[in-house]
């Protein structure tokens, strides 16, 4: 194994559009693509589950110290099991939603899962998204790209997503937070998706990967 992971990291604030165009740039390239936001979902939904206060910082990490997760690969991307349930379907609803953000600011937490997502990241080359992943999951990632768009913009597409979770508190709470907050790494390039199509942001993305000599797996 290579000192350096075979990762591209993708970070940005809610619905920025980060997860369409990780999705596929992986997709493009043969390579692994890794939701980690689902991750701290599936936290959230077995401590929702368990009738657990999302803001109970005790009572959560207790949930999730006691639940067995697990992140294998299928079909080309990661997949986040709870209790060996496959939860996915779950991992959007507005309990969800609400608590997410909640639940990742616990430091134990995230150790948990930044656990798992190294481990996805050294064994498979990954694009890998999520809000930390060019800060502290692999700051050594080959290539940092930090997806943005306006809070007005971001707002319309979560509504149209059927979503009324407010895209501006959880952009406070993210980077606000003590551990990881949520910002663009020094060396990351920052891609402004406000005025562009997700085929528009997947080009110029590919373009910037091809510049660097990052290629399509054989």
């Amino acid at each position: 194994m290579s000192s350096a992971p075979q990762v591209i990291a993708m970070d940005g604030p809610a619905a920025s559009g980060k997860s369409s165009v990780a999705r596929e740039v992986a997709a493009k390239l043969g390579w692994i693509y890794v939701n980690t936001g689902n991750m701290y979902r599936a936290a959230t939904w077995a401590v929702v589950e368990s009738g657990t206060n999302p803001e109970d910082e005790a009572a959560v990490l207790a949930v999730v110290q006691g639940t067995d997760f697990q992140c294998t690969v299928e079909g080309g991307r990661s997949v986040i099991r709870v209790n060996g349930a496959d939860v996915e379907l779950q991992l959007n609803s507005e309990s969800v939603n609400r608590g997410v953000s909640y639940v990742a600011k616990i430091p134990q937490v995230r150790e948990i899962l930044v656990a798992m997502q190294r481990d996805v990241g050294h064994t498979h080359p990954s694009v890998m998204e999520g809000r930390d992943i060019g800060t502290v999951v692999f700051p050594d990632a080959l290539v940092k790209f930090y997806i943005d768009a306006s809070e007005e913009v971001r707002a319309k597409r979560r509504g149209l997503q059927g979503h009324a979770d407010s895209v501006g508190e959880r952009d406070r709470i993210d980077s606000t937070r003590k551990v990881a907050p949520l910002t663009a790494a020094a060396d990351a390039v920052v891609v402004d998706s406000s005025e562009m199509t997700l085929a528009q942001v997947v080009a110029r993305i590919m373009e910037l990967l091809h510049e660097r000599g990052v290629t399509a797996a054989a």
